[in-house]
């Protein structure tokens, strides 16, 4: 049993007997990022980069789920990475899974270029000027572009990824235009897209986007993820995802 430190407790992922540790008072990983861990590839021989990795869910979950073999961990915050790193030991992953401290912009002077043939990110949706901001400075570099913006994740997974690399992304619908706008300016193609419903009948609230790095441009949008197919009671897709 791993020491944990104040406020930290381990949850059961559902997978492969893996856990993972969680810090009440700071960001737990949601939905999106689970989402992201199913809807993202990574085959046999490939590296794969989790920029702004937070507890280290998304590296953790690939591990679990596809034939990838090696996944990195970029998180800037040092307690986050720590925690990260500490939640892979307790797996038993450290052979597969490592966790560096650094700057998202910063991530390819850090692992060089073309270094990786999947990068995945899950980043901070709203702009720093838009929404109210949590007090809790964890928190809010998790939900504000606070040290990073989209086109700095964009511009890193472009210098990151081999030639024919792929990008994968979770992030909000309305500011699709300007994601597109994004990959396309550093030649990451969008490729395939999917739409993430609460309900059947209400509007989507995520959106999940693979991108190529010199991809021809071809987009297919794929049936959309519906959460909640009655009241209380998740869609089989979700349970798939989750486990369950």
């Amino acid at each position: 049993m791993p020491v944990l430190k104040e406020h930290e407790r381990i949850d059961d992922l559902q997978r492969n007997g893996y856990q993972i540790i969680q810090n009440t008072k700071k960001f737990c990983f949601g939905m999106d990022a689970v989402l992201l861990s199913g809807f993202a590839a990574a085959r046999a021989g490939e590296r794969v980069l989790d920029l702004g990795t937070g507890t280290g869910i998304i590296p953790i979950l690939m591990e679990a789920k596809t034939e990838g073999e090696a996944f990195v961990g970029l998180e800037i915050q040092e307690e986050v990475a720590d925690m990260a790193a500490r939640s892979v030991a307790l797996n038993h992953l450290e052979a597969k899974i490592s966790i560096r401290t650094g700057d998202i912009k910063e991530a390819s002077a850090i692992f060089g270029g073309a270094s990786f043939d999947v990068v995945t990110s899950n980043p901070p949706y709203m702009k720093d000027s838009h929404g109210l901001k949590n007090p809790d400075p964890a928190k809010a570099i998790a939900r504000h572009e606070v040290l990073c913006s989209l086109e700095d994740v964009v511009r890193e997974a472009a210098r990151i990824l081999k030639p024919g690399g792929r990008f994968y992304m979770v992030h909000r619908p309305y500011r699709l235009p300007e994601i597109f706008m994004a990959l396309q300016k550093h030649r990451i193609e969008p490729k395939r897209m999917k739409l993430v419903h609460p309900e059947a009948d209400k509007e989507a609230n995520m959106v999940l986007i693979e991108a190529v790095r010199g991809g021809r441009s071809q987009l297919t949008v794929e049936p959309p993820v519906i959460i909640f197919e009655a009241p209380g009671q998740y869609s089989r897709e979700i349970r798939e995802t989750y486990g369950y």
